[in-house]
């Protein structure tokens, strides 16, 4: 009789894809955790969003930049900027008001651009330097992979997807976002 390896590899492949399924599924029901502190005055500036989960507001956006400034009140003015369709395209701007709505960490905000409406922006990966960031929202329809740079080294990103992945994000979709070779904004 000849040995069903084949067979026996299919298996333990199934099992494994079906384990994976699972602690996905899990993650995306789990509390969506943040990072335990952060330093508002060192995370304004721009930020490059390095890659993204569709959204509609950001449809066909390439070089995509925010810019946070943290005002005397406590409050943070924001500035995003899109460049439609290609990096030299025409650019879309959006100015927002963020608030902190956990005072412990500073790492959970509502975001507005249009009153009454607020978004979360949690703050879910900082690298302590702040050079790299990954924010996200409860609801997990929402994540961004953002830089200070408008490049970050491809071992970087992948290790913040691989995070963003095991926090329940379906990364599967992201979106990798152009930005000019060289270019500071």
């Amino acid at each position: 009789m000849k040995p069903r390896r084949p067979v026996l590899l299919a298996t333990a492949a199934t099992a494994v894809v079906a384990a994976s399924a699972l602690l996905y599924s899990k993650a995306r029901r789990a509390p969506l955790p943040v990072v335990p502190h952060v330093d508002l005055k060192r995370y304004m500036g721009v930020w490059y969003e390095i890659a993204r989960l569709p959204a509609r507001f950001e449809k066909n956006c390439e070089h995509v930049t925010a810019s946070y400034h943290l005002r005397p009140d406590g409050k943070v003015n924001v500035f995003n900027t899109c460049h439609k369709n290609d990096v030299n395209g025409p650019a879309d701007t959006a100015k927002g008001l963020a608030r902190v709505v956990d005072p412990k960490t500073n790492a959970k905000l509502k975001v507005q651009f249009f009153w009454p409406f607020e978004g979360d922006y949690w703050i879910l990966e900082l690298d302590p330097h702040y050079r790299f960031a990954v924010v996200g929202e409860p609801g997990r329809k929402y994540l961004w992979v953002l830089s200070r740079t408008p490049q970050l080294e491809r071992s970087i990103r992948d290790r913040l997807i691989v995070k963003a992945h095991e926090l329940g994000f379906p990364v599967e979709n992201l979106i990798y976002t152009g930005q000019p070779l060289g270019e500071e904004a």
